[in-house]
């Protein structure tokens, strides 16, 4: 315990010298957990809005743009595909369930999805206020929705035109709010869902003329897309090769795209590593530098430590201390400054209505973290602490 008080003393005798290597150490440390953090978030909102959907069928165009429109909502969708032809797709025998989706418009930039029931209950989201629709015109709000627009059951509002809001709005068709889920972490948080019937008559009754047109416009009713579960894992062989040359529409594997996608984004995270790795040994000559200097200003005091009755390897084992001090300090600071850097990015997507990630997280990996500012630290001070054991006590008085 003495040498752990002396090492405390010794380290900030050089408060300048000591701050120095906390900031640069602590630097290296906030970059590495970041990325870890921020690779861990990621990964659980991938993870957690693919759950259970093995293809996504849609218009053809980009299969990656169709993956973040239909299952993160982040993206503009690459057309519409003909009802009935979604029908046909869910008589498949290789389909076990398919949920249709209708996107177009948006309540103050959250998107109105049309929907089944099903939507919400296979992301198993519970009701915080009413439940969910019985009739056209009704809404259920994600949790998101609701706290940003105050909105509660029985409450009326228009959606407007277009996915990002500001378009011309459906004030002659308003909805009425049935029900609030609550929070579960998933896309629905920042869904406005209503029945696919909704989305259709809001669009009808503003372009029918008369009631041939109307008949004209239910017959060639669309959605735009739809998220489809196997049957049997065999099925992702055949499907979607039958969905891609068969059909006018095109099946993106949201495995295989959100690989490829993670893939580039591990480009940016590769690069952060690779920073937080130059900060780290910046910041490990830097230690260095400063115990070998503490080593050489400081022989008076190790000699009177070793005429005190202090052996050698507690003189080697002070200026050890002193440096996992050091990491001890700068993994605290780090750490704390990367969830920090975590909980402003949560919030920035949450104002920009994107993939939901948490602010606080420890992940198993975060572990690492203290590990290296431990083995950088240490390695620092091995020769420092060396050249303190090996130097005799009357060599030491000598240099007085």
């Amino acid at each position: 315990m003495k040498t752990i008080a002396f090492a405390w003393r010794f380290l900030w005798s050089r408060p300048l010298a000591a701050g120095l290597n906390v900031l640069l150490l602590s630097l290296g440390l906030a970059s590495l957990s970041f990325v870890l953090l921020v690779s861990h978030q990621i990964d659980q909102a991938f993870e957690r809005d693919l759950a259970g959907i093995d293809v996504v069928v849609g218009a053809k165009g980009s299969p990656m743009q169709l993956i973040l429109s239909g299952v993160f909502h982040i993206d503009a969708p690459t057309g519409n595909v003909p009802l009935a032809a979604v029908k046909e797709l869910e008589k498949h025998p290789q389909v076990a369930k398919l949920i249709p989706l209708s996107l177009g418009d948006s309540l103050r930039g959250f998107r109105i999805v049309g929907s089944t029931p099903d939507y919400i209950t296979h992301y198993n989201a519970e009701f915080a206020q009413g439940g969910v629709w019985a009739a056209p015109m009704q809404a259920v709000l994600g949790a998101q929705v609701a706290e940003q627009t105050g909105l509660k059951v029985g409450d009326r509002f228009a959606g407007s035109h277009g996915l990002a809001g500001g378009g011309d709005s459906h004030a002659q068709t308003p909805y009425v709010v049935s029900g609030v889920l609550a929070p579960g972490g998933s896309v629905l948080d920042r869904l406005v869902l209503t029945a696919l019937d909704s989305v259709w008559q809001v669009h009808e009754d503003h372009t029918a003329l008369d009631a041939e047109d109307r008949q004209l416009l239910e017959e060639e009713r669309e959605v735009t897309l739809a998220l489809i579960q196997y049957r049997t894992p065999l099925a992702a062989v055949t499907f979607p090769r039958f969905v891609n040359s068969s059909t006018e529409m095109q099946a993106a594997a949201p495995a295989l795209e959100i690989t490829r996608l993670l893939g580039m984004i591990g480009v940016g995270t590769d690069v952060m590593r690779a920073l937080a790795g130059v900060l780290l040994l910046t910041a490990g000559l830097s230690v260095f530098i400063a115990l070998w200097s503490a080593v050489r200003e400081r022989r008076a005091d190790l000699a009177l430590l070793r005429l005190l009755g202090a052996p050698p390897r507690k003189v080697a084992a002070l200026l050890l201390c002193e440096a996992l001090w050091l990491a001890l300090l700068a993994t605290m600071i780090g750490v704390l400054a990367g969830q920090g850097l975590m909980a402003l990015l949560a919030w920035l997507l949450q104002l920009d209505k994107s993939v939901l990630v948490g602010a606080l997280s420890w992940p198993v990996g975060l572990l690492s973290v203290p590990v290296l500012a431990a083995g950088v630290a240490l390695l620092s001070a091995l020769l420092p602490a060396y050249e303190a054991y090996r130097v005799p006590v009357f060599e030491l008085l000598q240099s007085r």
